[in-house]
């Protein structure tokens, strides 16, 4: 997945990671998004195109995919196959993210 190296490779600026939804049509066009405006829109569409790709291939292979659930470090990439596209969950995992956990009686 080719945006990948647009989070590690280059140079050792930190970068915050995306956080929200992007929803894409066929030709990996962003219709809808709820990451923040700061962050590189052309980064976003990578993602989008990458994550159509993969389910372009899983189809050309004749593999039943219609979800996919990714962990790299500490970002958490959920994405779904829709009729028009596919919506894509952007997670960062911190330490700060608390676990759920029942509430006891």
């Amino acid at each position: 997945m080719g945006f990948l190296k647009r989070f590690f490779g280059g140079s050792a600026a930190v970068q915050q990671l995306p956080s929200g939804t992007i929803t894409v049509d066929r030709t990996g066009a962003i219709m809808t998004s709820t990451v923040s405006s700061v962050y590189p829109q052309p980064l976003l569409r990578d993602i989008g195109r990458d994550v159509l790709s993969l389910f372009r291939e899983a189809r050309t292979a004749q593999v039943p995919l219609s979800e996919v659930c990714l962990q790299f470090g500490s970002l958490h990439v959920t994405a779904r196959e829709l009729r028009s596209g596919a919506i894509i969950f952007l997670l960062p995992q911190t330490t700060l993210l608390a676990t759920p956990t029942r509430s006891r009686p």
